[in-house]
């Protein structure tokens, strides 16, 4: 009895922490917390409202099966003199109890049936996105717009999550779910996501869009979005994809048509002015200062910011023998990856691999005195 009590005990202070916590912006949960949330989107409406529809109906079918046995248990008692029944079967009864329960399940199946159809028809859709997986990052394409760029793991939450970093993860907003480059599209358009990955098994989630889609190596699958209200939307990679998979968030920006407008032009114009001509020689400053950039968003969750690397795990850059080795080597590591080191081949031009080779071996302190051309790219891929 007193292990009961303790256990109900401990059962109502968990639902009433949920019930009192504060979210970051000092606002109470509430009992709302222990639902499915309703979400942004008509598919997330739809799934909220056949999930509250099914939780009804299985509420009062626990209340009718609860109710007859606690009923029976007080009524039909030894103490009250009450002698069982000597019968064993009851055809009619079967029957009935069969019958019902089926009837239930096709009642239930009916409006799950339409909401399922409804989730997969990515037909008549506005836009079209292709959204790639890598370890430990996310690549965005959209077709309509000639828009691609990859999000990772914002560089605040990336500083304080490095061992030694000193940093209190409750000062960094968002803690690891945020990004430096999110997602960006339009409010109130019907929106096609087709998903696959690089490398390894990954998976798309945003919680508010209502559904979670696994992003496999070789396939593409899809799924849609139509987010009727402009906002920040986070989600997370939701498979477990390798040792940084908890540093995979993923941030959906929702704007007016008219602001999505704004920022398709602005992209493309940053893209057009991001742009270096692969053939045109690049000083070693040049390329020291963009391989900087590069290591930053691309090398540093692993090696470290300073290149000491993670002791055990991830190898140090600062006087390693790859980076004061022989430039093939570092190339084919750098390009084509090993073991847990990813390829880098898809996701950085030759111009970024140029200049983030050409870091590593002149920074850190290693002084090789090596200046990687774009152009010499060519020749190890």
């Amino acid at each position: 009895m007193k292990k009961t009590l303790q256990l109900l005990a401990g059962f109502w202070s968990v639902l009433w922490g949920v019930a009192n916590a504060e979210t970051g912006s000092g606002t109470g949960v509430g009992w709302g917390a222990l639902n499915l949330p309703a979400g942004v989107t008509p598919d997330s409406h739809d799934i909220h409202d056949l999930h509250m529809t099914i939780l009804w109906i299985c509420v009062g079918i626990g209340i009718l099966v609860y109710g007859i046995l606690v009923y029976s248990l007080i009524h039909h008692r030894k103490s009250k003199g009450v002698v069982p029944a000597t019968f064993h079967e009851n055809t009619k009864l079967e029957i009935v109890w069969t019958i019902i329960p089926f009837l239930i399940l096709i009642a239930m199946a009916i409006p799950a049936t339409k909401v399922m159809i409804k989730v997969y028809d990515t037909s008549a859709s506005d836009m079209t996105i292709k959204v790639t997986g890598y370890q430990w990052k996310w690549r965005y394409t959209y077709l309509d717009e000639g828009i691609d760029f990859f999000s990772s793991l914002d560089a605040k939450s990336n500083e304080a999550r490095q061992l030694g970093s000193k940093i209190d993860p409750a000062t960094v907003e968002h803690y690891l779910l945020n990004v430096d480059k999110p997602l960006v599209i339009p409010a109130n358009k019907k929106i096609r996501i087709l998903l696959t990955a690089a490398d390894v098994l990954h998976a798309w989630w945003v919680p508010e869009f209502g559904w979670k889609k696994d992003a496999i190596p070789g396939f593409i699958t899809d799924g849609w979005i139509k987010v009727e209200k402009p906002g920040i939307y986070r989600g997370q990679c939701a498979e477990l994809c390798g040792r940084d998979h908890g540093f995979m968030p993923i941030v959906v920006v929702v704007k007016t048509e008219d602001e999505y407008k704004q920022w398709v032009a602005a992209e493309k114009a940053k893209q057009e002015v991001g742009k270096v001509d692969a053939s045109k020689p690049l000083t070693l400053d040049e390329l020291t200062a963009k391989g900087k950039e590069v290591y930053a968003s691309n090398c540093a969750a692993c090696h470290g910011a300073e290149g000491d690397g993670v002791p055990g795990v991830f190898p140090a850059i600062k006087g390693s023998k790859v980076a004061l080795g022989p430039l093939a080597d570092h190339l084919k590591l750098v390009l084509h990856g090993k073991a847990a080191m990813p390829a880098f081949k898809d996701q950085l031009n030759d111009v970024e691999i140029a200049a983030v080779v050409t870091y590593q071996r002149n920074g850190f302190g290693n002084k090789k005195g090596d200046s990687i051309q774009p152009a010499d790219i060519q020749a190890y891929k």
